[in-house]
């Protein structure tokens, strides 16, 4: 997947080479910056085609990538993996009507059950199912063969330093966004 092994000609996806875009980048803006452009469109290509990847993977299992966002969701909130909508809400940025929707669709799909707190009667709980939970591990092992292909030709220090540099990458933009 990606560009051609020279770097020329266009892929098979009906894209430039990151050398041919450029090119044709440097021509018609002359302040560009090669070296910053190539790592920007390299990032942006490698998200679009890793998300298509998880999309078939997703989809093999019968879950929707934005179904995969729920589960992890209450995943990572720890057990017993259970959180309010609007909480879900927030966490995926989604409006309260949208998450209500998708809540309904993943209930009636048996991923997760949504009762009122016994607590709080006002309040609504969303939790993960045995079958939800079936459904995120499964996503997880099918990406992590996919990510370990992916990163099969780096050493363990280059992945390490990959990380770091992304990191760093993703606090400045997460930096410029709370901005504005």
């Amino acid at each position: 997947m990606g560009d051609t092994p020279d770097n020329t000609g266009i892929d098979g996806l009906g894209e430039p080479s990151l050398d041919e875009q450029i090119a044709v980048y440097q021509r018609e803006f002359q302040d560009l910056d090669p070296q910053v452009e190539k790592v920007v469109s390299a990032l942006s290509r490698l998200n679009r085609r890793m998300n298509v990847a998880y999309g078939r993977q997703t989809a093999a299992l019968g879950i929707s990538n934005a179904e995969w966002e729920v589960l992890k969701a209450l995943v990572l909130s720890g057990a017993p993996y259970r959180m309010g909508p609007s909480e879900l809400a927030k966490k995926l940025g989604l409006t309260p009507a949208a998450m209500t929707h998708r809540i309904d669709r993943m209930t009636a799909e048996g991923l997760v059950t949504r009762e009122r707190d016994e607590n709080n009667r006002v309040r609504v709980i969303v939790e993960l199912t045995a079958e939800g939970r079936s459904k995120w591990l499964d996503a997880m092992r099918a990406a992590t063969i996919f990510e370990e292909e992916l990163l099969q030709d780096l050493s363990t220090q280059e992945r390490g330093a990959l990380g770091d540099m992304l990191t760093r990458l993703l606090d400045r933009v997460e930096d410029l966004q709370a901005k504005g």
